[in-house]
């Protein structure tokens, strides 16, 4: 496989705008092929790329950032988006901290996400991707351009320089309503937390319910001046 030029991975995904993200994933995943892995937060975004997935090409791996703050649904919505597509423990690669959480306690004290909330993904979500995400040469993403300012620029297929890698992301054009209308259409298990107020969701100590007219991502980190993990840096 020849290797792809800054220039030529934006022409490429310049070309696919307007293509139905179906066709965007099947174009990455015959290029890079076994080299390509879905990050999957089993939010809305993510189970419905799971089913694409799947009907594309099922032995296509998924990893998940186990950050040991996840909700109980969100483990759930993992174990039913596992049987329901029979997905084999070498597909879903859970990835941790190199901290367990009590660790983290000792080393930078208790409730480092008050405290620090960028230091505390740094460890527990950024420095795990970056561990993951060595050895593969595309990672796919549910990143849309309608979730905030930070991903309006979002390209379907892009240069990641952050992680150095090509990032793939099928729904960058894709609305809301245009992923659950999907979710309903193929029945896709999905995150029970959707159903009461939680649009994105996160750790169980960032992570609160949106009110009505708020902001999708307003409940990640309320009432601070944080908007993103760090795994996803506008481009």
């Amino acid at each position: 496989m020849t290797k792809l030029s800054v220039e030529e991975i934006r022409a490429w995904g310049e070309s696919l705008e307007g293509r139905q993200p179906q066709e965007v994933l099947a174009a990455a995943i015959q290029r890079y092929s076994s080299k390509i892995v879905l990050a999957c937060s089993f939010g809305a975004e993510d189970v419905v790329l799971v089913d694409m997935i799947h009907r594309i090409d099922p032995s296509i791996p998924l990893f998940y950032l186990d950050t040991e703050f996840l909700f109980p649904e969100t483990y759930s919505a993992r174990d039913r988006i596992i049987e329901r597509y029979d997905l084999k423990p070498a597909q879903v690669l859970r990835v941790t901290s190199l901290l367990t959480p009590a660790r983290q306690a000792e080393e930078h004290g208790e409730a480092l996400w008050k405290k620090d909330p960028d230091r505390c993904c740094q460890l527990r979500k950024v420095e795990p991707l970056i561990r993951v995400l060595k050895g593969y040469g595309a990672w796919i993403t549910g990143i849309r351009r309608e979730q905030s300012s930070t991903r309006a620029n979002a390209k379907l297929i892009e240069w990641d320089a952050t992680f150095e890698l090509v990032k793939v992301n099928p729904l960058a054009g894709w609305t809301w309503a245009d992923v659950w209308a999907y979710i309903h259409v193929y029945e896709v298990p999905y995150n029970e937390l959707h159903d009461r107020n939680y649009p994105s969701i996160g750790c169980t100590h960032c992570t609160s319910p949106v009110m009505p007219g708020e902001d999708p991502r307003a409940g990640r980190w309320k009432n601070q001046a944080k908007t993103e993990c760090g795994l996803h840096k506008a481009s």
